[in-house]
């Protein structure tokens, strides 16, 4: 059996290494030519994912077509990439096994990334959970859901890819599964501003469980099951972005409370969805101010000052 994976950044890289420990073929797949000459050469993705080793039962390409001979294909793309991608190379995908890496909602349409995949294939699922691309590609133990509506979907790619050191759960609820992912980047950019603005440890507990409790009492609202966010792909990954600099979003929003540049090129799912999610908001009438003071911070309407005071100054509420 031959897996693909599309998408060379870090996280595409580190679950190729990943899995090559079952010794499947792996097919990594590229747009960029450097990418795919700096594993030729060195068998290492020294623009992504520097210092790990690809094993040689890994292809790397920049032909798509080669998608088409695999069973399985993961989908690490940025979230706002994944339609264009879709549409362009929808013949290599049309029919396969489909599975979401990326986190976040498409601003434009607010769908998630297992209802983009739809168009090429009926057979789709989420991926997602607390993981970091360094510690998968370290053969660190980690733990991960994937999530599908579709029946016997998610156990039958639970057994194909589960490796010794990557454990996998299934769920029937990819809605919430997805949100989860999502959402959590949005509030791991505020914990990341309350530690960089120099307001402390205790703030940052303070914004990450108000942030969770909004997201838990929203989630119905767009069809996830509130006890999905509990695990793997909620707390679980809720837990590890909002507490660690390896996390872009979480970094991301360091800079911000210092007042400080950060990296134009590093992906922030989180700006993205912070938008997305406040848009859906607004349809259906929700009140979200945890993040919308984050949407408000990062769009640059506020600063980080008044975005605090915006949510010391609510009205007292039972918790």
């Amino acid at each position: 059996m031959t897996f693909g994976i599309i998408g060379s950044g870090a996280f595409g890289t580190a679950l190729s290494i990943s899995l090559s420990s079952t010794n499947k073929k792996l097919i990594l797949w590229t747009r960029n030519q450097d990418v795919v000459n700096s594993v030729q050469e060195i068998r290492e993705n020294r623009l992504r994912l520097p210092g790990y080793i690809l094993p040689q039962n890994i292809i790397v390409t920049n032909d798509i077509n080669q998608m088409r001979n695999c069973s399985i294909i993961l989908i690490a793309v940025p979230m706002q990439q994944l339609r264009s991608l879709v549409e362009l190379h929808r013949s290599s995908l049309e029919g396969k096994i489909l599975v979401a890496c990326c986190k976040g909602f498409e601003v434009s349409t607010g769908q998630g990334p297992t209802s983009i995949l739809e168009m090429a294939s009926n057979k789709t699922a989420v991926l997602t959970g607390p993981s970091f691309a360094a510690d998968l590609a370290s053969g660190f133990p980690t733990a991960l859901t994937v999530a599908s509506k579709v029946e016997g979907l998610a156990q039958y790619i639970q057994s194909e890819l589960g490796t010794e050191t990557l454990r996998l759960y299934w769920s029937d609820d990819p809605i919430g599964a997805e949100f989860g992912g999502a959402l959590k980047n949005v509030i791991a950019i505020g914990c990341g501003v309350t530690i960089g603005a120099g307001y402390g440890s205790s703030s940052r507990a303070a914004l990450m469980t108000r942030g969770y409790s909004e997201i838990i009492s929203i989630a119905p609202y767009f069809g996830a099951k509130p006890e999905t966010l509990s695990g793997l792909s909620g707390l679980g990954d809720l837990s590890l972005t909002c507490m660690s600099s390896e996390s872009r979003n979480y970094r991301y929003g360091l800079a911000l409370g210092k007042q400080q540049s950060f990296d134009k090129n590093i992906t922030v799912e989180g700006t993205s969805t912070s938008s997305a999610i406040i848009l859906k908001a607004k349809e259906f009438k929700l009140d979200t101010p945890v993040m919308a003071a984050i949407n408000n911070l990062v769009v640059g309407k506020v600063s980080v000052s008044v975005a605090i005071q915006s949510l010391l100054s609510r009205p007292p509420k039972k918790e």
